[in-house]
């Protein structure tokens, strides 16, 4: 990497007219991201029709900061309304939402755009320095790898979620089931659809979290008396820069949650498993994981940063090798074609300009991302005023568009209000929601790596194990999931070998 192309691409995401148009692309982005159900991807491929008449660099400045706009946005939602605008916004609601009925909604916030920040600059400076090398690496992923990943993510909820395993393997499971309803892929069988023809396109992510999360929540509120309790949040300067003062003391959380966002980040998909991933291990090792879950600070940095590395990260295959990291990176990829130019290393020799141009507006649409919606944090906590008798409303119809939008089918608006009850006897019976969630995110890419894999070697699963880097991802994950049973050995153990010592001294 030479500074004089680094500077190159300053000198042209800096040019007015990028920045404007930087600027547009945020502010889009941002909306797409609050509204559930639309998200990133969609966003960019409305608007990828408008580019085609702008130079390549300007277009891939807009359609990168809609997506940073709309990683930002997705937070929104989640933490004031517990719906989550994006998939990787999900465990953003488990302490962001609780922090907004007690009143700190502009904390939760503060803290989620920050985090969002660093975790993207983290990435940013890391694409900036190391993206050949870094993008080889991706290339010797395969199926067993995949899986291996998947597995590893699902084990961290089971040994590293703190509550009961029990709880969250049923969830697990549940989640794996309703995954696997509609038609096989593969084999075109049908599966669970007990002769409804309705059900052979399955349950559409979006759909399920929009009911999960957000009808279950309302339908909480309504049992526990028509109320919103965080809805004298106060929200000024003073309490954004209190926020930024308490930060610094989760400086590990911030680079952990960097680290698991970014590599897990270029592989499709990464976004949503890394957000889970960081949360779980930000929970493990907290000095307050009892807080977890009721409106801890930490648990709103750890996801937030972790997405938004992944998110970053998920454009360094997208430009050195062509290969997308996630399904907005892939609308990307189309773009890049369409606009003539060639996705690989050749384009970093080819066309310096644009590279370093996108590179370099990463920096500047960060900055830009932060600075805005931080601006708008008093008017985003001045929703949580609104009387409860307006808001329910509101909310039920922005998740009914929402459902709506996904396939414009009226199914969806009545698959929503199911998990909306599935959500709340989850609730009731205090079975996590973020395993099921999960399950069903990444049920089929799970079952369809684990396909490949039982493919590639004629049925032994032992392919997992011989490979390097599934090996040892196997070992780790496989470790996770036996240390709830190891876990209570372990502390009987020390606490003998405590005992004497305390008896001797």
């Amino acid at each position: 990497m030479g500074l004089e192309n680094l500077l190159l691409g300053f000198q042209v995401a800096l040019q007015p007219h990028n920045l404007m148009v930087a600027v547009v692309g945020i502010a889009l982005g941002t909306v797409i991201g609050v509204l559930p159900g639309l998200g990133g991807a969609n966003g960019v491929a409305i608007l990828l029709p408008l580019t085609f008449t702008m130079p390549p660099t300007s277009a891939i400045i807009l359609l990168t900061s809609l997506y940073w706009g709309a990683l930002f946005g997705g937070a929104i939602t989640s933490i004031l309304f517990n719906i989550p605008g994006e998939p990787w916004s999900v465990a953003t609601t488990f302490d962001g939402f609780p922090m907004a009925r007690r009143g700190e909604g502009g904390q939760a916030l503060t803290a989620a755009f920050t985090s969002s920040f660093v975790g993207a600059l983290f990435s940013v400076v890391l694409i900036t320095l190391f993206a050949p090398v870094l993008a080889e690496v991706a290339l010797r992923f395969g199926p067993p790898e995949f899986f291996a990943i998947q597995l590893l993510t699902f084990s961290s909820f089971i040994g590293l979620g703190g509550g009961s395993p029990v709880k969250s393997l049923v969830s697990i499971l549940l989640g794996f089931v309703l995954a696997s309803v509609g038609l096989d892929i593969v084999t075109g069988a049908l599966r669970l659809t007990f002769g409804f023809t309705e059900l052979m396109k399955g349950f559409d992510f979006i759909v399920a979290v929009i009911g999960l999360f957000g009808i279950g929540e309302i339908l909480l509120t309504v049992e526990e008396g028509l109320s919103f309790r965080g809805a004298s949040a106060r929200i000024n300067p003073r309490v954004v820069w209190e926020t930024w003062r308490t930060l610094p003391r989760y400086w590990r959380t911030f680079i952990r949650g960097s680290m698991i966002g970014f590599w897990m980040g270029f592989k499709p998909g990464g976004a949503t498993p890394a957000s889970f991933m960081s949360y779980a291990f930000a929970k493990r090792f907290s000095r307050h994981p009892e807080g977890f879950g009721k409106g801890e600070i930490e648990g709103v940095v750890a996801p937030e940063t972790a997405a938004h590395a992944a998110g970053g990260a998920a454009l360094l295959p997208m430009i050195t090798l062509g290969i997308p990291g996630s399904p907005t990176a892939a609308v990307m990829l189309g773009g890049l074609i369409i606009w003539g130019l060639q996705p690989g290393p050749m384009l970093f020799k080819e066309q310096p300009e644009f590279v370093w141009g996108l590179i370099a507006s990463m920096y500047t649409g960060n900055v830009i991302g932060v600075a805005m919606v931080l601006l708008f944090v008093p008017f985003f906590a001045a929703i949580l005023r609104i009387p409860f008798a307006i808001l329910t409303p509101l909310i039920v119809a922005v998740c009914a568009i929402g459902a709506y939008s996904v396939h414009g089918s009226m199914i969806d608006i009545w698959y929503m209000l199911v998990f909306g009850v599935i959500g709340y006897v989850f609730k009731k019976l205090d079975y996590p929601l973020a395993p099921l969630v999960l399950a069903l995110v990444l049920g089929d890419l799970a079952e369809n790596a684990l396909r490949q894999s039982l493919i590639m070697s004629q049925g032994s699963l032992l392919i997992l194990l011989n490979r390097p880097i599934s090996g040892a991802i196997t070992a780790v994950a496989l470790f996770f999931f036996a240390l709830p049973l190891i876990t209570p050995y372990w502390r009987r153990l020390r606490g003998r070998a405590v005992a004497p010592a305390q008896g001797g001294s």
